[in-house]
């Protein structure tokens, strides 16, 4: 190999030559070529020869029964790139990624064998760093001292085996194995430091066998690396734990009250804090006469909110906690990992529930209440971690408060976009009443009583569905809302009436009573809200037509004199809800023309 080697060289400083072309070199180059060959040929054979591979067929076998083998014979000295990758393939590579392979060495004569076998299989997913690199050195030396420790110029074969496997095999060992030990808690990063002196002495042995040579190589920077790759793993984790929650059911809730804290975990104390204590126990006692805020004060309502939703909130906290004791660089990537995941529930939750958000009220009473609990946590969130993160994260940039207007529309559309499509439903309902007009015809009597009764059941409904999840004040504003949709198309609809008989004005009655009497019935409190009953029974705070309303059905069985003077000359409560020339139009409409009514009329101004 080296007379052929040298040829070669020699040849190829000929064609340099300007008499590269004569016929003599020609001849020499397709003699060297023809030689080449057949001492690689040769050297082939010999290699099978000595160094036998007993392959299992890949056919109906699993795992548990493959065994490799390779028979090696000394001395021997050959091209070792097709057994390398063989080795690669079949003996080095599963033994990284099957913790249940192991090796076994069996020495016969002058003959060596290795085998992989599987005994049982392996409870665990992975195999160990120090699992891996014990039977990698066991194979590695097996070869190193009955093959490859002989020299082809000056090269020992193991440097050149090792330069063609190493790299194929240290990211098979990162991939399939370190990347797995990283921890998922930084509490556990100081253990790790035995992995990384396990690394350190796996490439030791390596060198001092010379498959590896240099001082640094990816593998044991990658171990080194280990507060990075936690970062980076721990932000992946928490992405896809994140996305579970947020494309979970959204209907299993919890009750949220002002009382209700997220318990955070004990945070060291800054020392920025220790500096300033004497000056804040000073203003302290400055503090001490004035007026204390109310307990409740900028708490959250009490309400429903997601149980997902919750555990999402915990899962912030619990990454913020990691970032707290963290280097500089692992404490960024995990303090921007949150707010990708408030960004991510932002871009995500509304993409995917939308239809539910749109079909069940329930549901987007829910989401509502989560958004304004993300966004009342996201106004304290930084202030509570900041003095604890390292910088820059403690000069100023670990704030959410920026998101906070965000989460807030959010959920504020999505309740609205409810609430319009509830005022649809609402007037659709009410469209079938045949403009309440002839309701001395039964049939009509019978198309408006009806549309009455599924307004104040879909009032009912609502209540129902949303009277324990929203917040007390929310609620009264939506039902208020709501009713004060139906009750304006009501009146709007008997302000068009042109010719209203005592029968209509009788029947008109009823069923607008019908509604002053169920109507305010949906706000009546849960037991537990009897507190905030006066907010609830104040039924014209949150129904801006109802005293228009109550004044109508009033004018609908009143006779001409009441109607005056309830006027009372611009000046009484139905002026106060109607103006002349609705209430003259009103009159004509329920009284006939006669000189009374003409009196009358004259009196409306």
């Amino acid at each position: 190999s080296r007379c052929i080697t040298l040829l070669f060289k020699l040849f190829l400083s000929l064609k340099d030559w300007k008499s590269s072309e004569l016929p003599l070199l020609r001849a020499l180059s397709s003699e060297l070529t023809v030689q080449r060959e057949n001492f690689i040929y040769i050297l082939g054979d010999e290699w099978k020869r000595l160094a036998i591979w007993k392959l299992p067929s890949s056919k109906g076998k699993s795992l548990q029964t493959l065994y490799h083998f390779v028979h090696i014979t000394q001395p021997f000295m050959a091209d070792c790139h097709p057994s390398g990758q063989i080795l690669l393939k079949n003996m080095l590579k599963p033994l990284v990624m099957y913790p249940s392979l192991s090796v076994k060495v069996t020495e016969q004569d002058d003959a060596t064998s290795l085998a992989l076998q599987c005994l049982e299989e392996s409870s665990e997913e992975r195999s160990t760093p120090s699992q891996v690199y014990s039977k990698l050195i066991l194979v590695l030396k097996t070869l190193h001292s009955n093959l490859l420790d002989v020299s082809i110029g000056d090269k020992k074969l193991s440097a050149v085996l090792g330069e063609l496997i190493w790299e194929e095999i240290s990211q098979c060992i990162i991939h399939e194995c370190l990347l797995y030990s990283i921890p998922t808690n930084s509490s556990q990063l100081e253990k790790y430091n035995t992995v990384i002196k396990e690394t350190e002495e796996f490439e030791k042995s390596l060198k001092e066998m010379q498959y590896l040579h240099g001082d640094s190589t990816d593998l044991l920077k990658y171990a080194r690396d280990v507060n990075c790759h936690f970062a980076s793993k721990k932000c992946k984790d928490v992405i896809v734990a994140a996305r579970k929650l947020m494309t979970s059911k959204m209907h299993n809730t919890v009750k949220i009250t002002p009382n209700t804290n997220v318990t955070l975990p004990k945070l060291p104390v800054p020392s920025s804090e220790v500096r300033v204590s004497q000056e804040a126990r000073k203003e302290e006692v400055m503090l001490d006469n004035v007026k204390q805020l109310a307990a409740g004060t900028l708490s959250l309502p009490a309400c429903r909110i997601s149980e997902s939703v919750q555990q999402l909130m915990e899962l912030v906290l619990n990454t913020l906690c990691e970032a707290v004791g963290s280097s500089p660089q692992c404490a960024l990537q995990l303090f921007f990992t949150v707010r990708n995941i408030f960004q991510l529930f932002y871009d995500v939750v509304p993409t995917y529930h939308k239809e539910s958000l749109l079909k069940f009220p329930h549901l987007a009473a829910i989401q509502h209440n989560n958004c304004m609990y993300l966004a009342h946590h996201l106004l304290t969130l930084g202030h509570q971690f900041r003095p604890h993160l390292p910088p820059p994260l403690s000069e100023g940039i670990a704030t959410f408060v920026d998101m906070v207007p965000g989460f807030r529309k959010l959920g504020a559309q999505c309740f609205l976009t409810q609430l319009n499509v509830q005022r649809a439903e609402l007037l659709e309902r009410l469209s079938t009443a045949r403009n309440f007009s002839n309701l001395d015809d039964e049939e009509n009597y019978i198309a408006a009583s009806k549309a009455v009764r599924q307004v104040i059941h879909q009032l009912k409904q609502l209540g129902t569905v949303w009277q324990d999840v929203l917040p007390v004040s929310i609620y009264c504003k939506a039902m208020g809302s709501l009713l004060n949709t139906a009750i304006t198309e009501v009146i709007s609809k008997i302000m068009m009436l042109e010719d209203i008989s005592s029968e209509d004005g009788e029947h008109l009655h009823t069923l607008c009573q019908t509604i002053i009497e169920e109507g305010p019935l949906v706000f009546i409190p849960l037991a537990e809200e009897n507190k905030n009953k006066k907010y609830q029974e104040e039924v014209p705070i949150y129904v801006k037509k109802w005293i228009t309303f109550k004044e109508l059905v009033i004018v609908l069985r009143a006779n001409l004199q009441e109607i005056v003077n309830r006027w009372a000359e611009g000046k009484g409560p139905l002026a106060m809800e109607f103006s002349s020339s609705e209430m003259k139009s009103l009159i004509r409409a329920l009284f006939q023309n006669t000189e009374r009514r003409a009196i009358a009329l004259t009196k409306i101004k």
